[in-house]
C-alpha cells in the first residue's frame, strides 16, 4: 500500500496513471513509498508501506498546523517527511541528501504534487555550512549509516533555532531499556560494560542486512546518551526508535560543542 498522506490534486484516469507509473520507474528504485496522485512509488517495499508505518507513530510529535515554521530534513531521501510537514503548513522546507537519485525522485514528487520544497545536494558533514537555522530539524534514518555519527550529530545540532526541535531516529539493536549512568566510574569498575543496558553502539565491520553503510548501531540507552552529550534534552519519545529533543546545553561559553571539540577546548 502507498502512504496515506492526502492530496487535493485531481484524480488521474488510467492512462495518466500508467504514464506516471512509467516516469516513477524511470527514476530508479525508490526507498520512500509516496502516493503520487494514486500511484505508489515503492509498492513492494520490503518493510511494507515505508515510511508511513513510522509516520503513523511519530506524527503526533508535530503540530497539526506548523504555522509556517521552517524545516530542515537531513538525509531526506525522496522527501516523504518533507512532504508530510509541508502539508501541515510548514513554511520553508529544505531537504538535504548526497544521492542524486533520491534528490531527483524528491524533486519529481513535489512537482507532481504541486508543493514548494527545496532539495539540495549536501552531506550531513557539511550541514553546518547550510545557511540559517530552522524551527524543526529532522535527522531520521541516517545516524547508523555514518562512519562519524557523533560528529554529524554535533553538526546537525548547530542548525536548530533556539527554541526549535530536533526529531531524531535511528535503528536500534541490543537492549531497549533505559539506563541511568553515574557521573563517573572508577578505572577498575569493568563490570559495568557487561551490563546490556549500559550505553553502547555496535560497530559493523563488514556489512549488516546486505548494506555496507550500516556502521554504528546503538542500543536505546546509547542513543539517548549521545543525544544528551550533544546538549539536547529529550522531551518526547513517540515511538521506539524516535526522539524529540530541544537544544538546552549545545553551547558552552557561547561556543558550540562541535567547535570546542575541533579546536581542542572542550
Amino acid at each position: 500500500m502507498a502512504t496515506n498522506l492526502q492530496t487535493s490534486s485531481p484524480v488521474f484516469n488510467s492512462s495518466h496513471k500508467a504514464t506516471l507509473a512509467k516516469q516513477i520507474e524511470e527514476l530508479g528504485q525508490w526507498f520512500h513509498n509516496i502516493d503520487l496522485l494514486g500511484v505508489p512509488t515503492a509498492p513492494t517495499h520490503f518493510l511494507g508501506d515505508y515510511p508511513n508505518i513510522k509516520w503513523k507513530h511519530l506524527q503526533s510529535a508535530f503540530p497539526q498546523d506548523l504555522d509556517r515554521a521552517s524545516v530542515l530534513d537531513v538525509g531526506c531521501n525522496a522527501g516523504f517527511y518533507s512532504i508530510a510537514l509541508k502539508r501541515r503548513n510548514a513554511g520553508r522546507v529544505v531537504g538535504l541528501d548526497v544521492d542524486d537519485r533520491y534528490l531527483n525522485q524528491g524533486r519529481f514528487a513535489v512537482r507532481t504534487l504541486g508543493l514548494d520544497i527545496e532539495f539540495q545536494k549536501s552531506s550531513v558533514y557539511q550541514v553546518d555550512q547550510v545557511t540559517g537555522q530552522y524551527d524543526w530539524v529532522l535527522f531520521l534514518g541516517l545516524f547508523y549509516h555514518l562512519r562519524y555519527p557523533l560528529l554529524a550529530l554535533d553538526k546537525v545540532v548547530t542548525k536548530i533555532k533556539p527554541g526549535g526541535r530536533l526529531v531524531f531516529q535511528t535503528m536500534l539493536r541490543g537492549s531497549k531499556n533505559e539506563h541511568s549512568t553515574q557521573e563517573d566510574y572508577d578505572f577498575w569498575h569493568e563490570e559495568i560494560f557487561a551490563d546490556a543496558d549500559f550505553p553502547c553502539t555496535y560497530f559493523i565491520e563488514k556489512s549488516y542486512s546486505n548494506d555496507q553503510t550500516n556502521w554504528f548501531i546503538p542500543n536505546r540507552s546509547g542513543a539517548e546518551a549521545m543525544l544528551r552529550s550533544s546538549g539536547l534534552e529529550i522531551i518526547d519519545h513517540p515511538e521506539s526508535e524516535t526522539w524529540v529533543c530541544e537544544p538546552k546545553a549545545v553551547k558552552r561559553d557561547g561556543n558550540y560543542i562541535l567547535d570546542m571539540e575541533l579546536d581542542g577546548s572542550l
